[in-house]
């Protein structure tokens, strides 16, 4: 079980996550949405296509775009598609 943890809470928990490039990528239903605040950034992969971010809200301490997911991945990257992967001091543990 993947547990994925910032300002000590646990944001996020799977076994059903998926790795790529070093990261997991959680499924979306596996993380806790009252932590999770849609953000206007975007930045595209060249092989995984257009990635959006959320901003993790954590005892009113936000963590500006420290979670990224693909709605609409290139074939290559299908398997992550919503899934929800973390960096800017979000830890997880496995």
């Amino acid at each position: 079980m993947a547990k994925a943890i910032w300002n000590g809470v646990i944001i996020a928990e799977s076994d059903n996550c998926e790795m790529v490039e070093g990261n997991y990528y959680f499924p979306h239903n596996a993380i806790n949405q009252d932590y999770f605040k849609p953000s206007n950034t975007h930045t595209t992969c060249s092989w995984k296509g257009v990635a959006s971010y959320y901003s993790i809200v954590v005892n009113g301490e936000e963590n500006k775009d420290a979670a990224w997911y693909y709605p609409n991945p290139k074939d290559k990257a299908e398997n992550i598609k919503n899934y929800v992967a973390f960096w800017r001091g979000v830890k997880v543990e496995s």
